[in-house]
């Protein structure tokens, strides 16, 4: 997929007036592609719709379409979550009510970018390769970006039919 450009920005009226469709269309897309990895955990594949979605929110949530330099902040953090040719990304999100069950919960988490396999059919499993910045020796960030480096085999695989 190719990664965003300020081209593909809506400016804010712009954004306003496409808003409704647009977040009903995402919201749909994004449900397909969420996959429940246990009970405090979900996985939200990506794509270049769903972050060209999330840049446009940023861009609304903190009102900066006209700081100078936002947009390009903006495209520079979510592009990396477009999957390349042969990958998939994903967002991980570790989800827990209230703040003292995270603050519990994060750190005995260290160590979970070693733990999350892509399983395909019958295929050997493909490690996450996460995002570094998301994790360090004391705690795990509750939202950590991940990228599966498909091979030729594993991508046939999903691709036919009743994977």
């Amino acid at each position: 997929m190719q990664p965003l450009t300020v081209a593909d920005i809506l400016d804010k009226d712009a954004y306003e007036a496409a808003r409704p469709d647009l977040r009903r269309r995402v919201m749909t897309v994004k449900g397909r592609r969420r996959v429940l990895v246990g009970e405090h955990c979900s996985m939200h594949f990506e794509n270049r719709d769903t972050m060209h979605y999330q840049v446009q929110e940023m861009l609304r949530a903190e009102n900066s379409w006209t700081r100078e330099g936002a947009v390009e902040d903006e495209l520079a953090a979510y592009n990396a979550l477009v999957p390349g040719a042969g990958e998939l990304t994903a967002t991980l999100m570790l989800e827990y009510e209230t703040r003292e069950e995270r603050a519990d919960a994060l750190p005995r988490l260290v160590g979970l970018e070693r733990h999350l396999w892509l399983h395909v059919g019958d295929l050997p499993p493909i490690g996450g390769v996460f995002d570094e910045a998301q994790y360090d020796d004391g705690k795990v960030s509750a939202v950590q970006y991940v990228r599966f480096r498909l091979p030729d085999t594993h991508r046939a695989q999903m691709a036919a039919d009743g994977t």
